[in-house]
């Protein structure tokens, strides 16, 4: 222990006399173990820290795998089904989200609501602030009206009053009593389930359908596994549930299974690849920063060579030389984590503001014991590694020679830091090759064709007065024109359509159909699936969608008129292949009538820029809004979105928007609203997210191996300047000189950039699941990455290479 405090102090002192020397290596630490502390921090708190729930592992999410598509929805029959019958869960609890318009607290809004199960909470182990979580029998249908808030809708319209239990709340003109507050720190964001202000139980919704076997109603499911329990053992239990169900219901359930996911991975498992890729890269840059420090220890020792001659000739041991080598090593590294650690506070800050909303988990990110540990781990590790080589490389010196004159042998070092360098720019070029693929894979994604205009669009929700929530259709039908036609007069308004069903990039609808003549199948949900938008005339103008062949709907589409349905060329191609598909009838499910096919549409990317094409479920149809029956339309009053076509900037629409919602009523409500470029935007956050911290990484690997270059390059030659003083006296021009010391520069690159791109050729084929629309061996992105790197690398040795040319030969001479 003694020994061990006494090279501590003596690399204190060290780091002390040295500060210059000193400052750049923490600094250079300091960016390398801050970068990885914050991309740490993410990871951390997204995928490595456990779920905040009671047991979070036996926690699974349930969904319904139907013929033609996995992971639909929970039909309420199936719930209770699979509740009694089967053996290998605790429990099963189910959540729909849904808008309520809350009345009678200050200004009407629509607030996010979940109409849940009564084991939901419970299931989870989240305990309310104050008061109850929902009893057992509570959400049968015709039970009590109850309700749980949340404690941010507590704090904002009940001022946090621990009185608020049994008072009441009104939600779509419906009185509930609160008995409960969830805490705010309970997120749950998974298919079916979101952060919500109110949670009703589900026997309170009064959708129609909801008793209805095989309707698929937006349900989904959170089991709890028994304790040792398996995923595999509860997968085969649910496929024995499935199978009874489907000989008791082949109408509905025939080919109906249970999808079971492990609900971490259900939540966070859309972003492992990215932050994975992100976790990589950073610890590249590390790498280059210990490569870089490595380098500047041994430059260093050419002054230190005597000092440890000394050292060694008065019997300190190899050992112990490298040992206390390696106390300073690690004493520097220590230094830099600390203000790696401080950068990274800032960073992390930083990090939070470009985050994508849509980041499962964001609110767990942050410092923690975890994260502090890692930054130590990594410091120790880097200090051991970058300061190892050049401990063994200098801790053996030629006494003679170091004695007499007091340097060690030059070409060893330069070998050794020639090999630095070339590591720096290998790891910086593969981290450059990743930038430029994640670059030019968004440029991608951006040039695709979405299928419509979203330029000057504002989309928003209108949620009529709870007095209309039982109106007659007729009424909700006029209370609904006339907010179109009050908005469509707005100045610079160019086209207005209510919306139900299916919205581009956020939500879809599915509908079951079968083509004319095509035998009905004994199972219902082996009829073809198509997405449906419930849409009026002026949907198309308002969303720029290209009208291919036919007509698109008009106001003469009403209840009254044959009934005719819209498709897009998707549709077209799949079902009605080398046929005209205009004058072709099908038949909707649940509709009376047979549907003409009256136009055909371009195609709308429903799931994305970047995920349409892969999807199963692509072809789209139109239905008049006009002419849906009037339980749907009953169900429109309480909320329907409508989208907004201007002149100009969409977004300025809002307060006019606003204003006419009060002229019509002060209980009615608008809500949502965004532009279709924002919606678009907000579809690719992760692609950005990803784009701009690759984008950094390489520039600060860039900048770091450009400086490793210069170093090396300087360092030759300080070396080599008797050398270039004796060929400039015996007749070397000052040009050959910098065209020598450059090219020993380029060639020092080269050796960097073709080791980086054999290993990028090698590691970016791990980055395909989140490239689009390119290849991860993208010869032009390599190109490109191999010109510039090689270029920077040039520059960095243009200002040594200068000065090795205006060597003064006397002076050199005179030197040696």
């Amino acid at each position: 222990m003694h020994i061990a405090l006494q090279d501590v102090r003596y690399a204190l002192r060290q780091m002390r006399s040295n500060r210059g020397f000193t400052t750049v290596a923490v600094l250079t630490l300091a960016l390398g173990i801050g970068a990885n502390t914050v991309i740490f921090s993410v990871v951390n708190g997204v995928l490595l820290s456990p779920l905040p729930f009671f047991k979070p592992d036996q926690l699974v999410t349930l969904h319904e795998n139907k013929p033609n598509f996995e992971g639909g929805s929970i039909s309420y029959p199936n719930f209770r089904d699979w509740q009694k019958d089967n053996h290998t869960f605790s429990s099963i609890a189910i959540g729909r989200g849904y808008a309520f318009s809350l009345t009678g607290i200050g200004e009407a809004e629509q607030v996010k609501g979940e109409f849940v199960s009564s084991e939901f909470f419970s299931q989870l182990g989240v305990n309310p602030v104050i008061g109850r979580t929902f009893s057992a029998g509570e959400d049968e249908v015709g039970a009590g009206a109850v309700a749980l808030i949340s404690a941010g809708l507590w704090q904002r319209k009940f001022s946090a009053a621990r009185d608020i239990l049994g008072k009441s709340i009104t939600l779509d003109s419906k009185g509930y009593t609160i008995v409960g507050v969830i805490p705010a720190n309970f997120h749950l964001t998974v298919p079916g389930f979101r952060e919500c202000d109110v949670y009703v139980p589900i026997g309170q919704w009064s959708n129609p359908l909801l008793l209805k076997r095989g309707a698929g109603l937006g349900i989904h499911g959170i089991g709890r596994l028994k304790a040792g329990v398996t995923l595999g053992q509860a997968r085969a239990d649910m496929e024995a549930v499935s199978r009874n169900l489907a000989k008791a219901f082949p109408d509905t359930d025939q080919g109906i299974t249970a999808s079971i996911v492990p609900l971490k991975q259900q939540m966070v498992g859309s972003v492992r690849p990215i932050l994975t890729v992100l976790l990589a890269a950073v610890g590249f840059v590390l790498l280059i920063a210990c490569a870089n420090v490595g380098n500047l220890l041994l430059a260093r020792s050419s002054g230190r060579t005597r000092e440890l001659a000394v050292r060694t000739a008065l019997g300190a041991t190899r050992a112990r030389v490298v040992r206390q080598l390696l106390t300073e090593s690690i004493l520097l590294a220590l230094a830099g984590g600390t203000v790696g650690f401080v950068l990274a506070i800032w960073g992390i800050r930083a990090a939070l503001g470009i985050l994508p909303a849509a980041l499962p988990r964001a609110e767990h990110i942050g410092l923690d014991l975890h994260v502090l540990l890692f930054t130590a781990a990594v410091s120790v590790l880097g200090g051991f590694f970058f300061g190892l080589i050049p401990a063994l490389k200098i801790s053996r010196p030629n006494l003679n020679e170091a004695l007499k004159e007091g340097r060690g042998s030059p070409g060893l070092r330069h070998r050794a830091q020639a090999a630095f360098v070339v590591v720096e720019m290998a790891l910086a070029v593969m981290l450059l090759v990743g930038a430029g693929l994640s670059i030019r894979s968004l440029i991608r994604v951006w040039s695709v064709d979405p299928g419509f205009n979203p330029h000057n669009v504002l989309t928003f929700g209108v949620s009529l007065p709870p007095s209309m929530m039982h109106a007659k259709a007729e009424a909700i039908r006029a209370a609904l024109r006339e907010f179109d036609s009050r908005v469509a007069s707005l100045p610079g308004v160019q086209a207005v359509s209510q919306t139900w069903g299916a919205v581009p990039f956020d939500g879809d609808d599915e509908q079951l159909f079968l083509l004319e003549g095509q035998p009905k199948p004994a199972n219902e949900n082996d009829m073809n699936w198509a997405i449906d938008y419930i849409v009026e005339p002026g949907y198309l103008q308002a969303m720029g969608i290209s009208l291919l062949r036919g007509r698109f709907l008009n106001a003469g589409d009403n209840e009254s008129s044959p009934m005719v349905v819209v498709i897009d060329d998707v549709f077209a191609k799949k079902y009605f292949p080398q046929q005209d598909p205009l004058g072709k009838r099908i038949q909707i499910n649940r509709f009376p009538q047979l549907a003409e096919i009256v136009g055909i549409i371009g195609h709308v990317k429903q799931w994305g820029l970047d995920n349409d094409d892969a999807q199963s479920l692509r072809s789209a149809l139109y239905i008049p809004c006009g002419q849906m029956p009037d339980d749907f339309v009953a169900m429109t009053a309480s909320g329907s979105a409508v989208v907004v076509r201007a002149d100009n900037a969409a977004a300025g629409l809002s307060s006019a928007v606003r204003a006419i919602s009060r002229q019509m009523s002060s209980e009615q409500v608008i809500f949502g609203e965004q532009t279709m470029d924002s919606l678009i935007s907000q579809s690719l956050a992760r692609r950005q997210f990803s784009m701009i911290l690759l984008l950094v990484f390489a520039g600060l690997a860039l900048l770091l191996a450009s400086v490793g270059v210069y170093g090396v390059i300087s360092y030759v030659v300080a070396q080599r300047s008797a050398e270039i003083g004796l060929r400039i006296a015996l007749g070397a021009r000052p040009l050959d000189v910098f065209h020598l010391i450059l090219g020993g520069g380029g060639k020092l690159a080269a050796i960097g950039i073709s080791a980086g791109i054999a290993g990028a050729l090698a590691l970016t084929r791990l980055m395909s699941s989140v490239l689009y629309g390119i290849s991860a061996t993208d010869p032009a992105t390599f190109l490109i990455v191999a010109l510039v790197f090689m270029l920077v690398a040039l520059t960095a040795c243009y200002v040594p290479a200068r000065r090795a040319s205006k060597v003064d030969p006397a002076t050199a001479l005179r030197y040696e």
